[in-house]
């Protein structure tokens, strides 16, 4: 089972002060930026979460 993803839970999501909007920041191939275009992405290779604390947790 597929698991969806959410960009905006990805470490790989970054804000980019060029475009002034946020971008996956993986070179991905034409593929898979038309799906990423389209919201279309399903279990996502790249996807990485986002956790500040985890860090924090494994010091305690």
């Amino acid at each position: 089972m597929s698991k969806k993803t959410n960009c905006d839970t990805c470490a790989n999501y970054d804000y980019d002060d060029e475009y002034n909007t946020y971008i996956c920041m993986m070179n991905l191939d034409q593929d898979e930026m038309e799906k990423f275009v389209n919201y279309n992405l399903d279990n996502c290779p790249y996807y990485k979460t986002y956790d500040e604390y985890a860090t924090v947790r494994k010091q305690i």
